[in-house]
Protein backbone atom coordinates (compact mmCIF):
# COMPACT_ATOMS: atom_id res chain seq x y z
CA UNK A 1 0.00 0.00 0.00
CA UNK A 2 2.71 2.32 0.16
CA UNK A 3 2.51 3.55 -2.74
CA UNK A 4 -0.98 4.18 -2.58
CA UNK A 5 -1.28 5.78 1.04
CA UNK A 6 -2.54 9.45 -0.30
CA UNK A 7 -4.33 7.86 -3.21
CA UNK A 8 -6.37 5.59 -0.74
CA UNK A 9 -6.79 8.43 1.97
CA UNK A 10 -8.62 10.73 -0.86
CA UNK A 11 -11.09 7.79 -1.70
CA UNK A 12 -12.06 8.18 1.66
CA UNK A 13 -11.84 11.32 2.16
CA UNK A 14 -14.50 11.37 -1.55
CA UNK A 15 -16.31 8.46 0.06
CA UNK A 16 -17.21 10.20 3.18
CA UNK A 17 -18.62 13.48 1.53
CA UNK A 18 -20.52 11.00 -1.01
CA UNK A 19 -21.85 9.36 2.33
CA UNK A 20 -22.80 12.33 3.81
CA UNK A 21 -24.80 13.34 0.54
CA UNK A 22 -26.35 9.86 -0.34
CA UNK A 23 -27.95 9.27 3.03
CA UNK A 24 -29.49 12.15 3.10
CA UNK A 25 -31.51 12.03 -0.22
CA UNK A 26 -31.91 8.08 0.57
CA UNK A 27 -36.14 7.67 0.70
CA UNK A 28 -36.65 11.81 0.27
CA UNK A 29 -39.60 12.55 -0.64
CA UNK A 30 -38.74 15.03 -2.89
CA UNK A 31 -35.53 12.41 -4.74
CA UNK A 32 -35.92 13.25 -8.44
CA UNK A 33 -35.65 10.08 -10.52
CA UNK A 34 -35.45 10.25 -14.75
CA UNK A 35 -34.79 7.00 -16.82
CA UNK A 36 -31.64 7.44 -19.02
CA UNK A 37 -31.53 6.17 -22.50
CA UNK A 38 -30.37 3.34 -21.41
CA UNK A 39 -33.45 2.89 -19.65
CA UNK A 40 -31.69 2.64 -16.10
CA UNK A 41 -33.28 5.10 -13.66
CA UNK A 42 -31.04 7.60 -12.13
CA UNK A 43 -31.27 10.09 -8.88
CA UNK A 44 -30.62 13.52 -8.34
CA UNK A 45 -27.94 11.85 -5.71
CA UNK A 46 -26.04 10.38 -8.31
CA UNK A 47 -25.26 13.28 -10.05
CA UNK A 48 -24.63 15.27 -7.43
CA UNK A 49 -22.15 13.04 -5.65
CA UNK A 50 -20.43 12.37 -8.90
CA UNK A 51 -19.97 16.04 -9.36
CA UNK A 52 -18.66 16.32 -5.74
CA UNK A 53 -15.86 13.85 -6.50
CA UNK A 54 -15.16 14.93 -9.36
CA UNK A 55 -14.90 18.65 -7.77
CA UNK A 56 -12.48 16.91 -4.99
CA UNK A 57 -10.55 15.23 -7.77
CA UNK A 58 -9.92 18.70 -9.83
CA UNK A 59 -8.61 20.42 -6.83
CA UNK A 60 -6.46 17.36 -5.31
CA UNK A 61 -5.46 15.16 -8.60
CA UNK A 62 -5.81 17.52 -11.52
CA UNK A 63 -3.66 16.13 -14.04
CA UNK A 64 -5.35 12.36 -13.46
CA UNK A 65 -8.30 11.33 -15.63
CA UNK A 66 -11.91 10.79 -14.66
CA UNK A 67 -14.51 8.22 -15.85
CA UNK A 68 -17.64 8.54 -14.24
CA UNK A 69 -21.22 6.86 -15.09
CA UNK A 70 -23.32 10.24 -15.16
CA UNK A 71 -20.62 12.56 -16.72
CA UNK A 72 -18.38 10.45 -19.08
CA UNK A 73 -14.37 11.11 -19.38
CA UNK A 74 -12.63 14.01 -18.66
CA UNK A 75 -9.07 14.30 -19.25
CA UNK A 76 -6.26 12.03 -19.95
CA UNK A 77 -2.93 10.19 -18.98
CA UNK A 78 -1.68 7.26 -17.12
CA UNK A 79 -3.61 7.87 -14.22
CA UNK A 80 -7.73 7.93 -13.59
CA UNK A 81 -10.60 7.66 -11.39
CA UNK A 82 -13.02 5.75 -12.33
CA UNK A 83 -16.85 6.77 -10.28
CA UNK A 84 -19.89 4.60 -10.41
CA UNK A 85 -21.48 7.86 -7.76
CA UNK A 86 -24.38 5.34 -6.32
CA UNK A 87 -24.06 1.19 -7.89
CA UNK A 88 -27.50 -0.48 -7.16
CA UNK A 89 -29.58 3.00 -8.29
CA UNK A 90 -32.65 0.95 -8.34
CA UNK A 91 -32.32 -0.16 -5.07
CA UNK A 92 -31.74 2.94 -3.93
CA UNK A 93 -35.17 4.74 -5.46
CA UNK A 94 -36.95 2.05 -4.00
CA UNK A 95 -35.42 2.45 0.08
CA UNK A 96 -33.59 -0.73 0.06
CA UNK A 97 -29.99 -0.38 1.10
CA UNK A 98 -28.01 -2.49 -1.02
CA UNK A 99 -26.48 0.29 -2.89
CA UNK A 100 -22.91 2.06 -2.65
CA UNK A 101 -20.50 4.08 -4.17
CA UNK A 102 -17.67 2.75 -5.86
CA UNK A 103 -14.16 4.70 -6.40
CA UNK A 104 -11.30 3.20 -7.36
CA UNK A 105 -8.40 4.37 -9.38
CA UNK A 106 -6.74 3.01 -12.34
CA UNK A 107 -2.79 3.18 -13.56
CA UNK A 108 -1.43 2.20 -16.84
CA UNK A 109 -4.56 0.32 -17.01
CA UNK A 110 -4.31 -1.29 -14.47
CA UNK A 111 -6.56 -1.08 -10.81
CA UNK A 112 -4.45 -0.05 -7.98
CA UNK A 113 -6.69 1.71 -5.68
CA UNK A 114 -10.32 0.97 -4.89
CA UNK A 115 -12.84 1.50 -1.95
CA UNK A 116 -16.43 0.57 -1.79
CA UNK A 117 -18.79 2.41 0.42
CA UNK A 118 -22.41 1.18 1.58
CA UNK A 119 -23.32 3.91 4.49
CA UNK A 120 -27.07 2.01 4.65
CA UNK A 121 -25.53 -0.91 5.57
CA UNK A 122 -22.84 0.66 7.98
CA UNK A 123 -20.32 -1.00 5.45
CA UNK A 124 -16.74 -0.22 3.68
CA UNK A 125 -14.33 -1.97 1.91
CA UNK A 126 -11.00 -0.97 0.33
CA UNK A 127 -7.78 -2.08 -0.89
CA UNK A 128 -4.64 -0.94 -2.49
CA UNK A 129 -1.80 -2.67 -4.68
CA UNK A 130 0.45 -5.12 -2.40
CA UNK A 131 -1.41 -3.66 0.86
CA UNK A 132 -3.88 -6.28 1.50
CA UNK A 133 -8.01 -5.67 1.19
CA UNK A 134 -9.61 -4.13 4.41
CA UNK A 135 -13.46 -3.87 6.19
CA UNK A 136 -14.41 -1.32 8.74
CA UNK A 137 -15.18 2.06 9.66
CA UNK A 138 -12.17 4.22 9.05
CA UNK A 139 -8.36 3.42 7.71
CA UNK A 140 -7.60 3.13 11.23
CA UNK A 141 -10.46 0.83 12.81
CA UNK A 142 -10.10 -1.67 9.96
CA UNK A 143 -10.06 -5.43 9.73
CA UNK A 144 -7.90 -7.61 7.39
CA UNK A 145 -10.05 -9.75 4.37
CA UNK A 146 -9.19 -12.92 3.45
CA UNK A 147 -11.12 -14.95 1.24
CA UNK A 148 -12.40 -18.82 1.90
CA UNK A 149 -10.46 -22.09 1.82
CA UNK A 150 -13.95 -23.74 0.42
CA UNK A 151 -12.84 -26.40 -2.46
CA UNK A 152 -16.05 -27.62 -3.72
CA UNK A 153 -18.71 -26.43 -5.22
CA UNK A 154 -21.42 -28.49 -3.51
CA UNK A 155 -19.61 -26.84 0.11
CA UNK A 156 -19.60 -23.67 -1.88
CA UNK A 157 -22.21 -20.39 -1.11
CA UNK A 158 -22.90 -18.47 -4.47
CA UNK A 159 -24.14 -14.95 -4.64
CA UNK A 160 -25.80 -13.40 -7.79
CA UNK A 161 -28.03 -10.26 -8.82
CA UNK A 162 -30.76 -11.48 -10.96
CA UNK A 163 -31.87 -13.93 -13.89
CA UNK A 164 -32.43 -11.58 -16.57
CA UNK A 165 -29.13 -11.40 -17.74
CA UNK A 166 -28.22 -14.93 -17.66
CA UNK A 167 -31.61 -14.98 -20.30
CA UNK A 168 -30.25 -12.44 -22.02
CA UNK A 169 -26.84 -13.18 -22.86
CA UNK A 170 -27.90 -17.31 -23.47
CA UNK A 171 -26.53 -18.29 -20.88
CA UNK A 172 -29.06 -18.77 -18.66
CA UNK A 173 -29.12 -22.63 -18.67
CA UNK A 174 -25.05 -23.23 -17.44
CA UNK A 175 -25.95 -20.68 -14.49
CA UNK A 176 -28.86 -22.60 -13.18
CA UNK A 177 -26.52 -26.27 -13.74
CA UNK A 178 -23.46 -24.02 -11.30
CA UNK A 179 -26.36 -23.09 -9.13
CA UNK A 180 -27.54 -26.41 -8.45
CA UNK A 181 -24.08 -27.66 -8.30
CA UNK A 182 -23.73 -25.07 -5.04
CA UNK A 183 -24.31 -25.97 -1.42
CA UNK A 184 -26.27 -22.38 -1.07
CA UNK A 185 -27.35 -19.67 -3.58
CA UNK A 186 -28.77 -16.30 -2.20
CA UNK A 187 -29.20 -12.85 -4.52
CA UNK A 188 -27.32 -10.47 -2.18
CA UNK A 189 -26.88 -8.40 -5.65
CA UNK A 190 -24.79 -5.86 -7.03
CA UNK A 191 -21.18 -4.91 -5.63
CA UNK A 192 -22.23 -6.85 -2.14
CA UNK A 193 -21.58 -10.17 -3.76
CA UNK A 194 -18.45 -9.61 -4.70
CA UNK A 195 -17.43 -8.12 -1.61
CA UNK A 196 -18.71 -11.23 0.26
CA UNK A 197 -16.38 -13.12 -1.59
CA UNK A 198 -13.24 -10.88 -0.83
CA UNK A 199 -14.96 -11.29 3.16
CA UNK A 200 -14.83 -14.82 3.18
CA UNK A 201 -19.02 -15.06 3.76
CA UNK A 202 -19.56 -15.80 0.04
CA UNK A 203 -17.43 -18.44 -2.23
CA UNK A 204 -18.46 -17.24 -5.46
CA UNK A 205 -20.14 -14.64 -7.25
CA UNK A 206 -21.36 -13.69 -10.68
CA UNK A 207 -22.95 -10.97 -12.98
CA UNK A 208 -23.22 -11.23 -16.48
CA UNK A 209 -23.60 -7.75 -17.93
CA UNK A 210 -21.91 -4.69 -16.09
CA UNK A 211 -19.69 -1.51 -17.30
CA UNK A 212 -16.49 -1.15 -16.37
CA UNK A 213 -17.25 1.41 -13.28
CA UNK A 214 -19.40 -1.02 -11.42
CA UNK A 215 -16.46 -3.08 -11.39
CA UNK A 216 -13.09 -1.66 -11.46
CA UNK A 217 -13.17 -0.73 -7.17
CA UNK A 218 -14.19 -4.46 -6.66
CA UNK A 219 -11.50 -5.93 -8.40
CA UNK A 220 -8.06 -4.68 -6.83
CA UNK A 221 -10.54 -5.71 -3.42
CA UNK A 222 -10.92 -9.46 -4.28
CA UNK A 223 -7.70 -9.86 -5.64
CA UNK A 224 -5.96 -8.48 -2.63
CA UNK A 225 -8.34 -10.56 -0.46
CA UNK A 226 -6.84 -13.74 -2.59
CA UNK A 227 -9.56 -14.41 -4.65
CA UNK A 228 -9.79 -14.35 -8.71
CA UNK A 229 -11.43 -12.27 -10.54
CA UNK A 230 -12.33 -12.60 -14.39
CA UNK A 231 -15.28 -12.05 -16.95
CA UNK A 232 -17.71 -14.76 -17.79
CA UNK A 233 -15.06 -16.31 -20.54
CA UNK A 234 -12.07 -16.17 -17.74
CA UNK A 235 -10.46 -13.19 -19.36
CA UNK A 236 -9.12 -11.13 -16.37
CA UNK A 237 -10.17 -7.38 -17.92
CA UNK A 238 -12.77 -4.52 -17.43
CA UNK A 239 -14.29 -4.72 -21.18
CA UNK A 240 -15.88 -7.75 -21.39
CA UNK A 241 -18.91 -6.69 -19.52
CA UNK A 242 -19.34 -9.69 -16.66
CA UNK A 243 -18.09 -10.20 -13.76
CA UNK A 244 -17.24 -13.60 -11.84
CA UNK A 245 -15.12 -13.53 -8.49
CA UNK A 246 -14.31 -16.87 -6.13
CA UNK A 247 -11.97 -17.83 -3.47
CA UNK A 248 -9.78 -18.78 -6.61
CA UNK A 249 -10.04 -22.05 -5.95
CA UNK A 250 -13.42 -22.81 -7.34
CA UNK A 251 -12.69 -20.45 -10.35
CA UNK A 252 -11.92 -22.89 -13.11
CA UNK A 253 -14.41 -24.90 -12.16
CA UNK A 254 -17.50 -21.85 -12.33
CA UNK A 255 -15.71 -20.84 -15.06
CA UNK A 256 -16.22 -24.23 -16.98
CA UNK A 257 -20.04 -24.31 -15.85
CA UNK A 258 -20.48 -20.95 -16.93
CA UNK A 259 -19.68 -21.82 -20.56
CA UNK A 260 -21.25 -25.18 -20.58
CA UNK A 261 -17.64 -27.02 -20.92
CA UNK A 262 -17.75 -28.97 -17.55
CA UNK A 263 -16.18 -32.36 -18.03
CA UNK A 264 -18.51 -34.93 -15.92
CA UNK A 265 -16.83 -37.27 -14.59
Amino acid sequence: MQGYNDDLRLAHVMADAADDLTMRRFKAVDLKVETKPDLTPVSDADRAVEEAIRGTLRRARPRDAVVGEEFGKTGWGARSWIIDPIDGTKNYVRGVPVWATLIALMEYGRVVVGLVSAPALGKRWWAASEGGAWTGKSLTKATRMQVSSVSSLEDASFSYSSFSGWEKTGRLENFLDLGRSCWRTRAYGDFWSHMMVAEGSVDLSAEPELSPWDMAALTVIVEEAGGVWTDVAGVRGLEGGSLVCTNGVLHDEVINRLNGTTILR
